[in-house]
């Protein structure tokens, strides 16, 4: 492990951080659990997933891990999206997702879902339920929102889960989307664990809508209906059933994904105020607002649909206009 270092990132949910080699060639992982990552990378690699090369892994001179993986060449899905609808440069919000990304996506979705269902885990109750909490943080949900804590959505949840049971489990990286895909694979697999075959590539354009409108692009209608056509015809060898007929189970779960660990200390669901600014209440509000949304749309219709969100602007005016959304 030679050469000097940038600091990228810190790691979330770990002391550590990842760290780019001055050629830009190769990225550098630390953390608690990065030696177990390694060896995770080398035998989903053997199996056909598309992940970078593991370099060298071992500990430094403190005695802590690291590992030292290739560079996937080019730009993120979510850096080319954001070029190509011009927020690099603009800052502007709201713009269409390039089909050169939605094509891209679909590249490496596929192959990834296809090495995934050629290599499948049989499911069971206990395996699920330790997927709710790996991939959705469902108890740190009700810590941080005990109001939303009810037996009714516990059982919402209870229902989604029983009916994943129809799907096989496969090795996933619980953290799927476009910020950690490239053309040729997918990196930061830190929270890997086991999950629904099709669970990490189906809501890929869908959990885009989680952010409210916040970012630079959005995919279209006739864009996520491409996408999912491409993953299912990508499992048709390997499942009698399709993932997109799945998509609002793995929508329940990236619901309590995307609430659970956003609460501020001193936020309350009461305080009409913290929706004003943009800051870190707002977001908490807004994403508990998507979490009950989706828990009654799938509750009523047996799926969800992400077009029906609120956009996080259309939720503050909302709150602004006095009528409020809050569950």
């Amino acid at each position: 492990m030679t050469g000097a270092w940038e600091l990228v990132q810190h790691r979330t949910g770990a002391d550590g951080a990842v760290w780019r080699s001055a050629d830009g060639s190769r990225f550098k992982r630390t953390g608690p659990d990065v030696l177990g990552e390694a060896a995770f990378l080398r035998r989903v690699r053997a199996l056909g997933y598309p992940v970078p090369r593991v370099l060298e892994e071992g500990l430094d001179a403190t005695g802590s891990g690291f590992l030292v993986e290739e560079a996937l060449p080019g730009l993120s899905l979510h850096q080319m999206a954001d070029r190509l609808a011009g927020g690099a440069s603009t800052g502007a919000s709201g713009g269409v997702l390039a089909d050169e990304v939605v094509a891209a996506a679909v590249k490496v979705s596929a192959e990834l879902l296809r090495a995934q269902a050629a290599h499948p885990v049989a499911t069971s109750a206990d395996l699920l339920a330790e997927f709710a909490e790996k991939g959705g943080y469902v108890a740190n949900v009700w810590a941080e929102n005990p109001d939303l804590d009810t037996p009714h959505r516990r059982e919402v949840i209870a229902t989604a889960l029983r009916r994943l049971e129809d799907l096989p489990l496969c090795a996933s990286s619980l953290d799927y989307g476009l910020p950690n895909t490239f053309p040729t694979g997918v990196i930061d697999w830190q929270h890997h664990g086991l999950a629904p075959v099709g669970y990490d590539v189906a809501p890929a354009l869908e959990i885009i809508a989680f952010h409210g409108g916040t970012g630079r692009y959005s995919p279209t209608p006739a864009q996520r209906a491409t996408y999912l056509t491409a993953v299912d015809n990508a499992t048709v060898p390997f499942l009698d059933q399709a993932p997109s007929a799945f998509l609002g189970e793995f929508l329940v779960i990236k619901s309590a994904f995307f609430l659970a660990l956003t609460r501020p200390a001193s936020a309350s669901p009461d305080c009409a105020s913290d929706v004003a600014g943009d800051g870190k209440a707002g977001k908490w509000l807004y994403r508990r607002h998507l979490f009950t949304n989706c828990l009654e749309q799938y509750e009523h219709a047996g799926t969800v649909d992400t077009a029906a969100f609120p956009t996080f602007a259309d939720f503050r005016r909302r709150f602004d206009s006095g009528t409020g959304v809050e569950a």
